[in-house]
């Protein structure tokens, strides 16, 4: 399917993406929506002949454990309330712990990207079965941008999607953001990874800015498009014409005209290439049919290859299979829920992890999680004023996340006030009727909150 070229929808720049002028198609991120109901914004876009495409960020296919069923059950509502052609998810793991483990459930709130060995494809694989069973439209997965390498890994980027590809028939969505990133802060060449993956497996891609500080390359999706991003998107754009490009933008929103200014210039990386022969794919073969043709030829007629045939003759020690076993997925749980601790949780740093890295990327994902509880309880930050981020990050240091951002903020505010902060009473009153207000079983009567209103004003002056 031709999907073109689009923007990712998000609620603070609705009114920009309707009046962008060319926009083919949207993506919204499927854990915003409501499973009943649509924005206003999205439902005009729909009955324009906008497609409006569900990305999720929650799956955590690269995980040790099996998707969750209701996880994916809304993924599927989603998909269906928008009459989408495809839905899309990310090649990572967000949560880890639990049973298999014998500890605490972590979520990272954040993509953290699983390691390229046999045994973690093993895993990927047949979570991405799964989903693709759960699914009422076909899905794609994102590769991911990452700060940490694992050590000992097995394949490259591209290997490891070109072999997810020919074991699930799953489609693509090449961030080249991402390719950049992985570039700066692993060393990894872009042209390598798009000379080894499928490319006529990408269901269409995404653009992104970032920015660079000391040396290492951050994802931020708050920033511009740089130079060195559209010039992947060349080379990519050399190899194959991809059934959709989307500009993706999340936080420092700028105006419509510069979005719009960065869609042109996607749009001419894009007819500059549209003349450039195609560049032999997959290690640089210039003729005979790819792997996922191959396969797909054999399925055609009847002929299933086998895991050998279709994947290349496996490597020595590593037999072929098709389904993980439960002693490989807890070995796989055991290392991510190691990682997971030392980053959000102040553990020991796995053997063979950059530990200088491990605290960066630490420190990310503290920071994210500060400014998504300022969005999701903004009242937070209006309450402690100038303190509210060094107070959450001392929080966040060796408290990590179990249950969401909406249970985040209100644990944080919890631990405030046991501490007997804020020090300004009226502040530490407003903090205290905020948390009873969301912490009870049911919220307090229209007449409670406008007696506290009240008292509150009568209090400060």
């Amino acid at each position: 399917m031709k999907l073109g070229i689009g923007i990712g929808w998000r609620p603070e720049i609705a009114d920009a993406v309707e009046a962008l002028p060319g926009i083919d198609w949207v993506e919204a991120v499927a854990e915003n929506l409501c499973a009943d109901h649509l924005p206003a914004s999205l439902v005009r876009l729909r009955e324009r002949g906008v497609t409006v495409v569900p990305h999720g960020v929650s799956l955590g296919l690269g995980g040790a454990d099996r998707p969750d069923p209701g996880r994916l059950a809304g993924l599927a509502t989603r998909a269906a309330l928008l009459g989408t052609p495809l839905v899309t998810e990310h090649i990572a793991f967000v949560r880890a712990g639990g049973a298999r483990t014998g500890s605490p459930v972590l979520e990272a709130g954040h993509l953290l990207p699983v390691p390229r060995t046999w045994a973690a494809l093993d895993v990927l694989c047949e979570n991405v079965r799964i989903a693709q069973d759960s699914l009422p439209v076909p899905l794609a997965l994102e590769n991911i941008a990452a700060l940490i390498s694992w050590p000992d890994e097995e394949l490259t980027e591209g290997q490891f999607l070109a072999e997810l590809v020919d074991r699930t028939g799953v489609r693509l969505l090449i961030d080249v953001a991402n390719l950049h990133t992985n570039h700066v802060n692993r060393g990894e060449d872009p042209a390598t990874a798009l000379d080894e993956l499928p490319v006529e497996a990408i269901a269409y891609v995404h653009v992104a800015g970032g920015v660079e500080k000391d040396g290492v390359w951050h994802d931020t999706h708050a920033h511009p498009v740089t130079a060195p991003v559209l010039g992947i998107l060349a080379e990519l754009r050399s190899r194959i014409d991809p059934p959709g490009v989307l500009l993706e933008r999340d936080d420092d929103f700028p105006p419509a005209a510069e979005l719009a200014g960065e869609l042109d210039a996607i749009r001419a990386t894009l007819d500059a290439g549209s003349g450039s022969r195609p560049r032999p794919v997959h290690g640089g073969a210039a003729s005979g049919p790819s792997k996922t043709t191959a396969a797909a030829d054999a399925a055609s007629t009847g002929e299933a290859p086998t895991h050998a045939e279709s994947a290349g003759a496996a490597p020595a020690g590593k037999a072929p299979t098709h389904a993980a076993s439960e002693s490989l997925r807890d070995r796989v749980a055991v290392a991510q829920a190691s990682l997971l601790s030392a980053l959000v949780a102040g553990t020991p740093a796995p053997e063979g992890f950059d530990h200088r890295r491990l605290g960066i990327q630490s420190r990310a994902l503290a920071a994210k999680r500060a400014d998504v509880v300022a969005k999701v309880a903004p009242e937070l930050p209006e309450i402690l004023g100038r303190d509210y981020r060094g107070a959450f990050l001392a929080y966040a240091r060796n408290r990590p996340m179990s249950a969401g951002y909406r249970r985040d903020a209100l644990d944080f505010a919890e631990q405030l006030l046991i501490a007997g902060r804020p020090a300004d009473a009226a502040a530490r009153r407003r903090l205290t009727h905020w948390w009873q207000d969301r912490a009870a079983p049911r919220p307090p009567r229209r007449t409670v909150r406008l007696v506290r209103a009240a008292r509150s004003v009568l209090v400060g002056r």
